[in-house]
């Protein structure tokens, strides 16, 4: 069976962390060596760790799963995407880069905020 990646937004892990069943449950579904999270998506959740045992458990949950970094390519379409939807949709900087992480890479994006993407040309979300 072909690998299938799916981009997962920060929301998603957020969820996890609070133990969401249908969240876990969805992760579950796609599958440990199938979750990937853009750098942005990372250094999001380090952000919002709220002590070091946090930190820690954060850091652990990562290292099992896909890191994607930005690259020439995310950043020249996340320029495009922030030129195009910032004004009309007040697309902020961190969705706008995992937004163009899931589109160079032809991922599915896993988000909880569906009205934050579903404008974007070209990106795809996991049902």
């Amino acid at each position: 069976m072909e690998k299938k990646l799916v981009l997962c937004d920060t929301n998603i892990f957020i969820e996890f962390y609070k133990n969401n069943v249908s969240i876990v449950n969805k992760l579950n579904v796609i599958g440990i060596d199938n979750i990937a999270l853009s750098s942005v998506t990372v250094a999001e959740l380090i952000f919002g760790a709220l002590d070091k045992t946090e930190l820690n458990q954060i850091r652990e949950n990562i290292e099992q799963l896909i890191i994607l970094p930005i690259n020439e390519k995310i950043s020249s379409t996340f320029i495009e995407l922030m030129l195009k939807y910032s004004l009309s949709h007040n697309l902020d900087l961190p969705d706008a880069l995992i937004a163009s992480t899931a589109i160079i890479h032809n991922l599915e994006l896993f988000t909880l905020n569906v009205k934050h993407f579903r404008y974007i040309d070209n990106l795809r979300l996991w049902q």
